[in-house]
């Protein structure tokens, strides 16, 4: 008869970040936004987790999927767009770096599993959102990603307009995370936003209680 093990079922599970993470361009920048849920199995493993990571002083990625394996990828590409730097002696686009990603999940894309959306800006062609998944590349005007992304599809096709400025993307991240965060249940704690343009990065951590609610809540 075999033994039954005493251990906890979520320390044989794969931690991921099971998650919401959003992306959208504006003329002059973009914005980055994600939950801060991990979990692993049905348990919740890290409440405040940021998965918006720096790969370059203007260029971050959205991370979803297998934690480890996410955040693998963002510390090999933010390696290598490094050393690109330095060599050709200024930034780098961020075309490259969603070109770098893309490669790396190809390669290894049986033994990996994580989805990552790289936006950012550069001076040849401003702010940029791309997807990366299974080879693919593409660039769209805004993306989301993440078990939570089925629950706001509609609200983003509804919502999203062309031309809109900084102030009206941000509200727009911050409705939608909140939005995936009430109905998904791998998604919760905080929002995390990035806004990125030609001046830099500025990062912001909106806590649960401070995002707006709508009717249902």
């Amino acid at each position: 008869m075999l033994e039954e093990s005493s251990e906890p079922g979520w320390l044989s599970e794969e931690v991921k970040t099971g998650t919401t993470i959003i992306a959208i361009e504006f003329d002059g920048g973009v914005v980055l936004g994600s939950d801060s849920r991990v979990s692993a199995g049905e348990t919740v493993v890290n409440r405040v987790m940021n998965k918006l990571s720096l790969l370059h002083d203007k260029i971050y990625c959205a991370l979803s999927g297998s934690a480890a394996d996410a955040q693998t990828i963002a510390e090999m590409v933010n390696y290598q767009l490094d050393v690109h730097s330095i060599e050709v002696g200024e930034d780098p686009q961020v075309r490259s770096a969603a070109t770098l990603v893309k490669n790396i999940s190809y390669k290894y894309k049986e033994e990996l599993s994580a989805h990552l959306i790289v936006a950012g800006w550069d001076k040849r062609a401003g702010g940029q959102v791309y997807v990366t998944l299974n080879g693919l590349l593409s660039r769209q005007p805004f993306a989301v990603g993440g078990s939570g992304s089925s629950y706001v599809y509609g609200f983003v096709d509804a919502e999203y307009r062309k031309a809109m400025s900084k102030e009206d993307c941000q509200q727009f991240v911050v409705n939608t995370l909140s939005l995936a965060m009430g109905r998904d249940g791998s998604s919760g704690g905080v929002a995390y936003l990035v806004t990125i343009d030609e001046k830099g990065a500025e990062e912001k951590c909106i806590l649960g209680n401070e995002l707006p609610t709508f009717y249902d809540q």
